[in-house]
């Protein structure tokens, strides 16, 4: 079985959203991401198109932001419930968010 048809994410620099297409270029959902600054980037709202809610999306969309997040040199402010929570089961992230705003986000 190959994978051909596995849902891609890349970055709109234009909406600033992470975006989950299908193969045919349908959006499946995104991941809101906003400027905090010269070295963070908040990550305010998560979002996954009705009917696909429980196919693993949302944390296709976090790891991918979360990854695109870090190759830029750059801390993580995860506004959205969804993005800390992954976080926190995700500990290898923990790095991306400044320790003094750990506590805030349940971190």
């Amino acid at each position: 079985m190959t994978h051909d048809h596995a849902p891609t994410v890349r970055r709109n620099d234009d909406t600033h959203r992470y975006e989950l297409t299908d193969a045919g270029g349908t959006l499946l959902g995104f991941a809101e991401f906003r400027p905090a600054g010269e070295h963070a980037v908040m990550l305010p709202h998560t979002e996954v198109n009705e009917g696909h809610e429980g196919e693993g999306l949302g944390s296709l969309l976090a790891r991918a932001a979360l990854d695109d997040i870090r190759a830029q040199g750059k801390h993580a402010v995860p506004m959205c419930p969804f993005i800390a929570s992954y976080i926190r089961e995700h500990r290898e992230y923990l790095d991306l968010v400044q320790p003094e705003q750990r506590g805030v986000f349940n971190l």
